[in-house]
């Protein structure tokens, strides 16, 4: 339970890292997005803790780097849901 928790936070340190880079102003890092980055970034901590078999320092600094990347990993992966599928089209694809 412990090691869950610490590869949570160590996610949401990431996600800190992340929003503090991006960040122009002091009050965005309280920002709405700021604040969803976090919540990404703690989920992802977590998400990280269950797929890895590592549970020492390397996991754990893998789970910041989760955590800094977990937002633009979910984003692009919802970008690429919207997208409508490029595969040939169903209609006139068979050959006579």
């Amino acid at each position: 339970m412990i090691d869950a928790l610490m590869f949570a936070i160590h996610g949401l340190i990431g996600a800190f890292l992340a929003t503090l880079f991006w960040a122009k102003e002091a009050k965005e890092l309280a920002s709405f997005e700021a604040v969803r980055n976090y919540v990404v970034g703690f989920i992802a901590g977590y998400i990280y803790f269950l797929l890895s078999p590592e549970r020492g320092l390397p996991g754990m600094l893998m789970a910041v780097v989760f955590g800094y990347f977990g937002k633009d990993l979910i984003e692009s992966l919802f970008e690429r849901l919207r997208k409508p599928s490029e595969g040939p089209s169903e209609e006139g694809g068979g050959s006579k």
